[in-house]
């Protein structure tokens, strides 16, 4: 059964539920998902998972991320990007670019940053952004979010229209909404923002250089392998052939690094261990003087995975 990583470029309109549902009919299955969503608007990376390796999107989701992006300053919009229509302007002829630099800076690093009203976080059961298509005056909680690098390439002003555009490379913590950045830049300047244009190059380990187009895998279905695609994931460990016996059959073997050190490997972050052949066998966590693995993946059996509990 074919099992692995796609990853994908995302056409622009495209949602990616609507990605999701090209690579069922591609990969002929419907056991297909993604580890984390890019808006209509957006391009770029989507990490999909195919059959067994639906379960490594778990641990793809919380990785950091890297975009590109366009932020139009001097003009406000209902969804905080160029798809919502423009709730106000203000002139940007006497923000320096200075002031721009600055407010680039305090937006770096650890930050509460509240969610465009429009995302897909659920209130009370239901969507936020249907809440406020309903009419709904919808205000969601600060949450905190990294980020790592906010860097501007340009700074392009279009004095007929009385706008700036900057031109950005952010790379941020999971959780990180980049129009939010965007609207929170231009408010923190006086004159509001959104976002004009997103690209994401970088979910965790893998990049844009990696991805295909939905044309390109209509034409050959370019599948990373899950043994690849963990590797390039999580921290490795290699396993003898009677470890790699006992791991398959959900028993704990001595653990790679004590409990609590920092190689130490654990139920969130687990370790991706491999049999002499190279074969992925399982995650695994340390616990004490022994590892356990959190899932097993019976490699050759055509079993599907076992998860198992992992005790401290």
């Amino acid at each position: 059964m074919l099992s692995g990583l796609v990853i994908v470029d995302k056409p622009q309109g495209w949602t990616s539920h609507d990605v999701v549902g090209r690579m069922r009919r591609l990969a002929g299955t419907r056991k297909v998902g993604h580890a984390g969503t890019l808006d209509p608007m957006a391009t770029g990376v989507l990490v999909v998972g195919i059959n067994k390796a639906t379960r490594l999107l778990t641990y793809i989701v919380g990785t950091s991320k890297t975009y590109t992006a366009t932020i139009r300053l001097g003009q406000s919009t209902v969804t905080d990007d160029a798809e919502g229509d423009v709730t106000a302007t203000a002139g940007t002829s006497g923000v320096s670019e200075q002031a721009m630099y600055d407010g680039v800076a305090a937006l770096t690093g650890d930050i509460q940053q509240v969610p465009s009203s429009v995302s897909a976080i659920k209130v009370n059961g239901e969507r936020a952004y249907a809440r406020v298509r309903s009419g709904e005056d919808v205000k969601l909680a600060a949450r905190p979010v990294t980020i790592h690098r906010f860097e501007v390439h340009a700074i392009r002003r279009d004095p007929e229209a009385d706008v700036v555009d900057l031109d950005v490379t952010v790379e941020c913590s999971s959780g990180t909404y980049i129009r939010a950045l965007a609207r929170d830049l231009g408010n923190a300047l006086g004159v509001g923002g959104h976002l004009t244009a997103l690209r994401r190059t970088h979910v965790g380990p893998y990049s844009l250089d990696q991805a295909r187009t939905l044309d390109q895998l209509a034409e050959e279905l370019n599948v990373l392998e899950m043994s690849q695609a963990a590797r390039a994931l999580m921290p490795n460990r290699e396993l003898s052939a009677e470890e790699t016996t006992e791991i398959s059959f959900g028993r704990r073997i001595a653990a790679g690094a004590p409990a609590g050190s920092p190689a130490a490997a654990t139920a969130d972050h687990p370790a991706a261990a491999f049999a002499p052949d190279g074969s992925l066998v399982a995650l695994l966590a340390d616990a004490g003087s022994f590892a356990k693995p959190v899932l097993v993946f019976a490699p050759g059996n055509g079993a599907p995975p076992v998860r198992t509990v992992v005790e401290g």
